[in-house]
């Protein structure tokens, strides 16, 4: 919520998927990307809070999310998490 209250911009960039992986870029879990993949960079592109494959987060700043309270956290796999939620 935080960094969702600091509006931080959201951008799309296509890129090869070997070039979004050695950015850290965060995969869906079982979903099957191209060769050009959409990775979303929330914050800097410099220096981003997170970056993501396409899960298409569809706003153009945190804020657009709006605050959610988290009801559940679980592992499913290891490194692997999952969370339930809620709209506050």
């Amino acid at each position: 919520n935080q960094q969702i209250r600091a509006d931080l911009p959201v951008t799309r960039r296509e890129l090869p998927r070997g070039a979004a992986e050695k950015l850290g870029a965060e995969m869906e879990f079982g979903q099957k990307y191209g060769a050009i993949v959409s990775v979303y960079f929330i914050g800097d592109e410099s220096k981003p809070f997170s970056v993501e494959f396409c899960g298409g987060p569809h706003v153009n700043h945190t804020a657009g999310l709006g605050l959610f309270k988290i009801l559940k956290d679980e592992a499913v796999a290891a490194g692997i998490r999952r969370i339930k939620a809620n709209l506050v």
